[in-house]
C-alpha cells in the first residue's frame, strides 16, 4: 500500500473513529468549518462543483454560483458528518432523522409481492435514507459498492453498510447483477445510486440540456425481473431532519428493442433526477466531471 493510500484509509478511520463520539452540536460545527475552508481554497472539487451547478441554475450570476458552491460543500461535509456518526445514533435517532414524501409506491410495490428498484442520484445522504428504511421499515435490502483503493477503504465502507443493515455487493467482478436479480425476483428491494457512469455501457441522456451517461442497471433490472424502477430524489433543509420523495413508477415501453426501452428508461429516471436537483441544488454533491462535454477525449470515448 502507498503512503497516500495509507492516509487516506487513516482520515477516514479516523473520521468514524473520533467523529462520532462528538456531541452532534460539535459535528455539525466541525463540518461547517471544514466545509467553508474547503470552498475558500477554491480546489478542484470544489471548482467542478461550481461548474456542475452552472448547468443546473444556467442563468445564476457568478455571486450566485459562488453561494451554491459554498451551500453546496456545507450539504457535502454535513453528508460526512453524519455517515460517521451513523454507527453511533441509536434506532429512535434514525427512525426521526427522515421523513419521505409518496411512500406508498415503495410499499405498495413491496406488498404486491413485487420485487422494487430504488434509484437516486447523490442528492443529501443516501446512507441515512437506506438505514431508515432498514430501522424505520424494517426492510432489507441489496446495493452495490463502488471497489475503491485501498482495499482496506473499501472494506471499511462495506463494513459501515453492512452494519446499517444493507447487504453490500461489490461493483465489479460481473456477479452482482444476477444476484441483484435474484434478490428482485424473491421480491426484495435493491437501491442503487445511479446519476452517473462514465463506462461502456452506461446510457447517454438528455441531462440539463446536454448528454451525460447514467447506468443501464436500474432498467435492465426492472426489465428483467418485473420489479418497479422508482426514482428517488433527497434534501436538507434547515432542520436536522432530512427529506425525500419517491417519484412515481418508471414504466417499461410496451415496444422496442431492449436497448431501446432502458434508454427511454433511463431518460426518465434523469428526469426525474433532474427535478430533484433543480429544486435544491446545493445538496447535490456532484464534485465530479458527468456530462460528455467536460470529459477529456480520452474518457469521452471510453
Amino acid at each position: 500500500m502507498s503512503a497516500q493510500d495509507r492516509l487516506t484509509d487513516a482520515l477516514y478511520g479516523l473520521g468514524w473513529g473520533t467523529v462520532k463520539k462528538l456531541p452532534e452540536p460539535a459535528a455539525v460545527r466541525l463540518g461547517r468549518t471544514i466545509a467553508d475552508l474547503a470552498w475558500k481554497q477554491r480546489g478542484k472539487g470544489v471548482q467542478r462543483l461550481e461548474s456542475n451547478y452552472a448547468r443546473v441554475v444556467p442563468d445564476a450570476s457568478p455571486e450566485r454560483l459562488a453561494e451554491l458552491s459554498r451551500a453546496g460543500m456545507r450539504s457535502y461535509l454535513r453528508y460526512w458528518m453524519e455517515s460517521f456518526r451513523l454507527p453511533a445514533w441509536s434506532e429512535e435517532r434514525i427512525k426521526a432523522g427522515f421523513e419521505a414524501k409518496d411512500l406508498h409506491h415503495l410499499t405498495e410495490g413491496l406488498a404486491a409481492g413485487k420485487g422494487v428498484v430504488l434509484a437516486l442520484p447523490h442528492l443529501a445522504n443516501w446512507d441515512l435514507a437506506g438505514a431508515w428504511v432498514t430501522t424505520k421499515l424494517g426492510i432489507p435490502f441489496t446495493t452495490v459498492a463502488e471497489r475503491l483503493k485501498p482495499e482496506t477503504l473499501y472494506d471499511r465502507f462495506v463494513a459501515y453498510r453492512e452494519g446499517l443493515g444493507m447487504e453490500v455487493l461489490p461493483h465489479s467482478g460481473g456477479t452482482a447483477f444476477g444476484t441483484l436479480a435474484r434478490r428482485l425476483r424473491e421480491g426484495g428491494l435493491v437501491c442503487l445510486v445511479a446519476d452517473r457512469d462514465l463506462s461502456a455501457s452506461g446510457v447517454e441522456v438528455d441531462f440539463f440540456g446536454d448528454t451525460a451517461r447514467m447506468p443501464a442497471g436500474p432498467a435492465l433490472l426492472a426489465q428483467q425481473t418485473g420489479a418497479l424502477l422508482l426514482p428517488v430524489t433527497l434534501w436538507y433543509d434547515d432542520s436536522p431532519v432530512m427529506r425525500g420523495r419517491v417519484h412515481p413508477p418508471v414504466e417499461v415501453p410496451e415496444s422496442g428493442t431492449r436497448a431501446e426501452k432502458t434508454s427511454v428508461m433511463t431518460q426518465a429516471l434523469a428526469d426525474a433526477f433532474a427535478t430533484g436537483i433543480a429544486d435544491h441544488p446545493e445538496d447535490w454533491h456532484m464534485l465530479q466531471r458527468l456530462w460528455l462535454a467536460d470529459l477529456d477525449p480520452a474518457k469521452g470515448s471510453a
